[in-house]
């Protein structure tokens, strides 16, 4: 298993961090950390499987954070949960199909489209008390769910926010909203995490400092998400987010 330098790890703290610091705020840290450790050189279906270890780590916490503070519809995330799980087993498996010559331009192509979902669509304000669903409705999440899983495995960035997005058009308040959207965003981390590790597609050196840091990340970006707002620090996304991208976009026509 390659390991890294003392350049790479300062590197992968510093992006970690940042990546966990803007999820935290305005969503999209994967849209960071992919980018960035497919510019450590490592193969693609490693960057996958080694980013789904700092994503776990940073929704595990966001989680139980969540779920102590009473934000999160246990009743409803204990239906989808499983669904969000094994979609993202299926999803990490497909990646093992995939050549990794098509693999990577594949990569940097879903991630550009993702940039720009995030960057213009504009999410619904929420009903500030508990939604009525039906059983219609509750079969039609459970699908999405499972899409959405399947969708984390495979790729990754941006699922918090597609999540986030439809628990919103479920007229959930915020909070709850975000404290769901976190708990079905850890299934997918983790079962796609577990995956591409049977599969060896994890490197714990690479994947343990950008974790930790990503850890730090999320615990600072949330107060100053409670603080600042959304505003403060989307110009960071867009800039970091901008060169990740065009620097796998030049070595693509470059290669």
């Amino acid at each position: 298993m390659e390991q890294p330098s003392l350049e790479m790890i300062l590197f992968l703290l510093s992006v970690g961090f940042v990546a966990a610091f803007v999820d935290s705020v305005v969503g999209g840290g994967g849209l960071i950390s992919v980018p960035a450790l497919l510019w450590t050189g490592l193969p693609p279906a490693v960057v996958l499987g080694t980013n789904k270890l700092g994503g776990t780590i940073s929704s595990l916490t966001s989680s139980v954070s969540f779920l102590l503070s009473g934000k999160m519809d246990i009743r409803l995330v204990r239906k989808w949960f499983p669904l969000s799980l094994l979609g993202s087993v299926a999803g990490a498996y497909t990646v093992r199909l995939i050549p990794p010559d098509f693999l990577k331009p594949l990569v940097v192509v879903m991630l550009v489209v993702v940039t720009l979902y995030t960057l213009l669509v504009k999410k619904r304000t929420a009903s500030s008390s508990a939604p009525r669903l039906s059983g219609k409705m509750i079969a039609a999440g459970a699908l999405v769910a499972l899409i959405l899983g399947y969708y984390d495995g495979f790729f990754g960035p941006g699922t918090g926010s597609f999540l986030l997005f439809a628990f919103l058009l479920l007229r959930f308040d915020f909070v709850v909203a975000a404290g769901n959207a976190k708990a079905l965003n850890l299934a997918s981390n983790a079962g796609s995490l577990v995956t591409f590790a049977l599969m060896g597609n994890v490197n714990l050196y690479y994947g343990i400092p950008l974790g930790l840091a990503m850890l730090a990340g999320a615990l600072i970006g949330s107060r100053v998400a409670i603080r600042r707002g959304a505003g403060y620090v989307k110009p960071l996304f867009v800039a970091v987010t901008t060169l990740l991208i065009g620097k796998q976009i030049w070595d693509l026509l470059h290669g």
